[in-house]
């Protein structure tokens, strides 16, 4: 009797080949989402996240989940200080300029103690005066202690304050403006055929003085300009408010701002 063979059956398994390309298409997938997110606030935690995904998807280390160490600095980097930082500087510059602005604001307090007494002194109370503003330190000479009417010829008694007037300027090193000013007036001589003209050549001549002294003034720090009838501090319309407009000014400009 014949002896039957039986074959033997094999399961047949399916071709498995195509699960790892797959699985590498994920994991960069997951990559790649992850670098979307972590973009969107870049900051060294996030970076090293990143970092950390991208070594998990190609070498598959769990271990290296944990965020790297960031490298520990040398003993040279450790001894440098660090760098300032903007807040702290702009404090400190604020205090200094704070601190330079009270200097300044003592030194034009006793200036304008000193110009004071000097026009009590010498009973100039009608001619000069004086104020002190946030811009700085305001010196009001009335037109007729300084020139005669329609004139910018300087009088012969005005040279004694004005001398005064140049020594106290001389420590100083703000800027200093002369600026002339008329009434509403109009004026039309062969000299000034307006308002400007007069206010423009009274402010030089007396800041030209103010130079003819032996105090040491730096002409790099004045100037000097005419307003005309434009700037008044009275009304025009009394002969009491022209003539408080009718003046010379000589201001003092501050250095420093609170």
């Amino acid at each position: 009797m014949g002896r039957k063979h039986k074959k033997e059956h094999h399961e047949e398994h399916a071709d498995e080949t195509w699960l790892i390309p797959y699985a590498d298409l994920l994991t960069l997938l997951l990559a790649l989402f992850i670098v979307l997110f972590a973009s969107a606030q870049v900051d060294q935690k996030k970076f090293d996240q990143i970092a950390a995904s991208f070594n998990v998807a190609f070498n598959g280390s769990p271990a290296l989940l944990e965020s790297p160490k960031p490298p520990q600095p040398d003993n040279q980097s450790q001894a440098m200080p660090p760098a300032p930082q903007l807040p702290t500087i702009m404090t400190a510059m604020s205090g200094i300029n704070e601190k330079a602005y009270m200097q300044e604001t003592a030194q034009l307090i006793e200036l304008k103690k000193m110009l004071d007494q000097y026009i009590a002194d010498n009973g100039l109370g009608g001619a000069l005066s004086t104020a002190l503003t946030d811009d700085g330190l305001m010196i009001r000479i009335k037109d007729t202690a300084l020139f005669p009417s329609g004139s910018a010829e300087l009088r012969p008694e005005s040279r004694r304050f004005g001398t005064q007037i140049a020594k106290l300027l001389s420590p100083l090193t703000q800027k200093v403006t002369v600026s002339g000013h008329t009434d509403n007036i109009p004026i039309n001589t062969r000299d000034f055929p307006s308002n400007w003209e007069l206010s423009s050549r009274r402010a030089v001549n007396f800041m030209k003085f103010l130079m003819s002294q032996e105090t040491g003034l730096k002409p790099e720090r004045f100037s000097a300009t005419g307003y005309g009838e434009y700037r008044p501090v009275a009304g025009n319309d009394t002969s009491e408010g022209r003539s408080i407009n009718r003046r010379v000014e000589v201001f003092i400009q501050r250095n420093y701002r609170p």
